[in-house]
């Protein structure tokens, strides 16, 4: 037993200095990066979208094979859908490199500055954070948006996407390794551990001075897991127990869609909403309505006794309608389930969200300015929606072209995290042979 014990801390002690070798090679190539062009960057973003492109057929096929794989070994729909890869998913990918491509150079931007009475100038500039790891499930879309951002920032890119995606996430780091040595540049800049299982997680955890920042983007026990574990910097990516709340001043024509929309769209994101929560003035009339909407849609409604009530005797699908139990308020349901709950007031609501949210995305439709307002500020969720889908809430749509996660911490970052938040700052003073009295 003891020999045993000896020979796994054995593998493990291998497996982390075999990752933290990785992360130390791609630290000297991220050195190369850091000193190209703003220009140059791009161009090789470029590359990358074209041969995303050229080679989207091998990918989707790859992929294919991830997702029969999941679905044999029961996988939910909602998870499936986020592991799919297809063509058209490619290309939108590609596009989303493109963009990235296309924004402005964070590098060497002067975030402030000042000059001193001494006449020394003072900037502040931002610079690469430097080796950035990433540990994900079932996503390999995060593959290229990571990868894409940490290109643009000067970054370099230590990857562990999970077993679900391994064929795919494999195909994509071949492929970004033979476009940067196509560019001239040290293929080590993009690496993967998933070749190391948990193991290679683990030392991307306790990589402390070999990586500069660790991102955990998944499920809540992922996200707990890193942050409990890590010794090195972390920032915090939040499961998505996403809310709507419905105000008595409601526009019900306009909210329904955007309620389908928020959750339907696509039910195993991050930001697709969970909860739905209707004050009780317009209860009676908004939830058979939107009930209905969401039932034809084949969501299953988690209700409070109120709603629950509300609902019976609409002709509404039963076995659709279950009665809600307390977890169901903290549940990220990655399905087509959603919780209803009925509330008495605007404080209520806000009480209630702030209670269970996961602090990611919240949504009031209303046409009351100072309802607005009040869940605005009192709401602490890193994205607020007014009258609009919860689904915006992605770096993409957000102008950033891709996005490394949505942060709901709040230090460094909060909310959906682009080339920005992958750089950090280094002063520069400016002198003419001052020396301080």
């Amino acid at each position: 037993m003891t020999n045993m014990s000896e020979s796994e801390n054995s593998g493990r002690q291998d497996v982390f200095d075999r990752v933290c070798a990785m992360a130390d090679a791609a630290a000297a190539a991220q050195a190369g990066l850091a000193g190209m062009t703003g220009q140059a960057r791009n161009a090789l973003l470029l590359s990358l979208a074209d041969a995303l492109i050229d080679q989207a057929e091998q990918i989707a096929a790859v992929n294919e094979q991830d997702c029969t794989q999941a679905f044999e070994e029961g996988m939910s729909a909602g998870l499936i859908d986020r592991l799919r890869l297809d063509k058209v998913r490619i290309a939108d990918a590609a596009r989303g490199v493109r963009m990235v491509a296309g924004l402005t150079d964070p590098l060497g931007e002067v975030v402030r500055g000042h000059d001193m009475p001494n006449g020394m100038r003072l900037n502040q500039v931002r610079v690469p954070l430097g080796v950035v790891a990433m540990i994900y499930e079932a996503r390999p879309n995060v593959t290229i948006d990571v990868v894409a951002l940490c290109l643009k920032s000067g970054n370099a890119a230590l990857l562990r996407g999970g077993h679900a995606a391994e064929r795919t996430n494999r195909a994509l780091v071949e492929l970004i390794g033979g476009v940067l040595r196509e560019q001239g540049l040290n293929p080590a800049l993009v690496a993967s551990v998933d070749r190391y299982g948990r193991e290679g997680a683990q030392a991307l955890m306790k990589a402390r001075g070999h990586i500069d920042l660790l991102v955990p983007r998944g499920g809540r026990g992922l996200i707990r897991s890193v942050i409990e574990q890590a010794t090195v910097p972390t920032i915090e990516t939040g499961a998505g127990n996403v809310h709507i709340y419905v105000d008595r001043s409601v526009d019900m024509d306009q909210a329904i869609p955007v309620i389908v929309n928020a959750k339907t769209q696509r039910v195993g994101v991050c930001n697709a909403a969970e909860k739905l929560i209707v004050h009780r003035d317009v209860a009676a009339e908004f939830l058979p309505r939107v009930a209905q909407a969401l039932t034809r849609a084949q969501v299953e409604l988690h209700l409070d006794a109120v709603s629950m009530d509300i609902l019976a005797g609409h002709g509404l699908p039963e076995e659709l309608l279950v009665r809600a139990e307390e977890a169901d308020w903290d549940r990220e349901y990655l399905d087509l389930k959603m919780g209803v709950r009925v509330v008495d007031s605007l404080d209520q609501a806000i009480e209630h969200i702030n209670r269970h949210s996961t602090g990611h995305t919240e949504a009031i439709l209303a046409r009351d300015y100072e309802a607005v307002e009040e869940f605005s500020r009192r709401v602490d969720s890193a994205v607020i929606m007014v009258n609009a889908s919860t689904r915006f809430t992605d770096g993409g749509m957000f102008g950033m072209g891709a996005e490394l996660g949505i942060s709901t911490q709040k230090l460094h970052a909060r909310g959906p995290m682009g080339l920005q938040e992958l750089t950090t700052t280094k002063w520069i003073g400016y002198g003419r042979g001052q020396v301080r009295p």
